[in-house]
């Protein structure tokens, strides 16, 4: 189980990003306020960095924090119950895993999704560009692509093309989820 952003990508997103805006390694650790050699760590690829150091370098490099944990995806994303990139507070008992970030220019439409077995949604594609977003809250779901759906649980999270046919199928009773929709 993945309880953690992988550093590796922490590392290559904060050198990218870095040579992007122009700055020195001690540059951005100063106005960052984060020790050099922290900095340095993260950036070699090692290191436990807390969700306040990276929130302060996401600030100083103009970027949202999802752009340093986020790893690249494929087109279809099933992130399960307890996995995910997550970071974690130095200074509460909180922990933020990133499930999906919004790319420039999207718009959102967030439903709740009830269903029952039998029958289940089979939708047409939706305007180009439109991918949607599922997390489980309760039963059992078969989602995604209509050439290949995947089973999910409590806590689970898919993400897929909605501009394919696709399917939304309840495999037990009193089945709920959570759907966003995103138009580009």
């Amino acid at each position: 189980m993945n309880r953690t952003a992988p550093l590796e990508v922490i590392s290559a997103s904060l050198r990218r990003e870095r040579a992007r805006v122009g700055l020195s390694l001690s540059e951005l650790a100063k106005k960052a306020g984060v020790a050099k050699s922290t900095l340095s760590q993260l950036e070699s690829g090692s290191g436990n960095p807390s969700v306040e150091t990276l929130w302060a370098l996401a600030t100083v490099l103009d970027i949202p924090l999802s752009k340093l944990v986020d790893p690249p995806t494929a087109r279809v994303l099933v992130i399960r119950a307890g996995e995910g990139p997550a970071i974690y507070s130095e200074r509460a008992h909180y922990t933020a895993t990133l499930l999906a970030s919004c790319p420039p220019g999207a718009r959102r439409d967030l439903y709740q999704v009830a269903l029952e077995p039998g029958a289940g949604r089979e939708s047409q594609p939706h305007r180009t560009g439109t991918v949607e977003h599922l997390v489980v809250g309760s039963g059992r779901l078969l989602a995604g692509p209509a050439d290949g759906p995947v089973e999910l649980g409590v806590g689970d999270y898919l993400t897929y093309p909605g501009d394919v046919p696709h399917t939304c199928r309840a495999l037990e009773p009193g089945s709920v989820g959570i759907m966003l929709m995103e138009y580009l």
